[in-house]
């Protein structure tokens, strides 16, 4: 039997500065949203997919691979995009950009991370340390990229599926690393120096974890946001104040891998392996110490499980129809073993 009927409600994102609207009318019971669609549909023949181990001349040129004295037994490989969004040829801005410049010279670096040699493996697949080292591939690239003085800000992203945006279905990720702090980053620095004005303390160390908390770990906790923006969507916050994602040592990494992996098993399980988004929300690299107090990095991960219309993308506000609370509890008493 249903539960009393729950009115709509608007939830203010803080960290973000964004409201969401929960219409739990708008939708079925929690438990029965599901993913209707195969995640690769696009499926690529293993014989014919340049990421396969055996591959790699069909690839752009690699940048780095783990381990780096590896010849045919790699496990990571780091390359450039073969589609690139932005550059890496062009001359690096010699000024940062000012707010009234409207046009930019398309210098960056695109880059794609695959995360196993094998077609037919999956992050959720790998273990904890096998995910800690792509993980680490992240920090080693971002590293590097921080040479570049024009570089402002690197945006790690996972797109798994084809409808979440993946061109390719062995498993991969990809690095952009922009002469600009992205309008989102700046917005949600902007807000989370707002709070920590008002109340002296950081917005994610703040958070509340009643009825939200997934899991924990030594070093992070996973929620379902209080304002997520969409159904099922989850955060996995470092416990202690962290900056930048950068600073992640080996333990920590571990630790991280152990927690992606629990979660991202809970999410394919309860929602039918839906297509979904992961992004980690650092601080632009060049931050300032009065930045890092309220400064908290963490990674977002959003199932495709509903579509963005016209009221989202003109008002800037989302309609969820899944209060988090009972996204949280669903997900928590799903018996998965870690």
């Amino acid at each position: 039997m249903d539960g009393p009927k729950r009115n709509p409600e608007l939830r203010k994102d803080t960290v973000n500065n964004r409201w969401v609207i929960f219409s739990p009318a708008r939708s079925r019971r929690p438990s029965d949203f599901k993913s209707k669609s195969n995640p690769n549909p696009n499926s690529n023949n293993q014989s014919e997919c340049p990421f396969c181990i055996g591959h790699e001349h069909e690839c752009a040129p690699e940048i780095f691979r783990v381990p780096s004295d590896s010849t045919s037994e790699w496990k990571i490989r780091v390359i450039q995009n073969l589609y690139p969004a932005l550059s890496r040829d062009l001359q690096q801005l010699t000024e940062s950009a000012s707010s009234q410049d409207l046009s930019l010279s398309g210098f960056g670096f695109h880059d794609v991370v695959i995360e196993s040699p094998v077609h037919s493996v999956h992050l959720p697949h790998l273990s904890p340390v096998q995910i800690s080292q792509v993980l680490l591939a992240y920090k080693t690239r971002i590293l590097q990229l921080l040479s570049y003085h024009s570089i402002k800000y690197v945006q790690v992203f996972k797109n798994h599926g084809a409808s979440a945006g993946a061109s390719m279905s062995h498993s991969h990720s990809q690095m952009i690393a922009l002469p600009v702090i992205p309008p989102t980053v700046s917005a949600r620095m902007d807000s989370m120096k707002e709070h920590f004005d008002q109340t002296g303390k950081c917005s994610l160390c703040e958070i509340q974890l009643d009825q939200l908390q997934i899991y924990e770990s030594k070093y992070f906790v996973s929620i379902a946001p209080f304002a997520s923006t969409s159904p099922f969507e989850l955060w996995i916050i470092p416990r202690n104040h962290c900056s930048h994602f950068h600073e992640l040592n080996e333990e920590q990494a571990v630790d991280l891998g152990r927690s992606l992996k629990f979660v991202l098993q809970k999410m394919s399980l309860q929602l039918n392996n839906p297509p979904y988004n992961y992004m980690i929300h650092s601080s632009p690299l060049q931050a300032n110490q009065s930045q890092l107090p309220y400064c908290h990095w963490f990674l977002q991960i959003v199932p495709q499980l509903s579509t963005i219309g016209g009221f989202e993308m003109g008002s800037g506000c989302y309609i969820n129809p899944v209060f988090p609370e009972d996204a949280a509890k669903i997900l928590k008493e799903l018996n998965i073993h870690d």
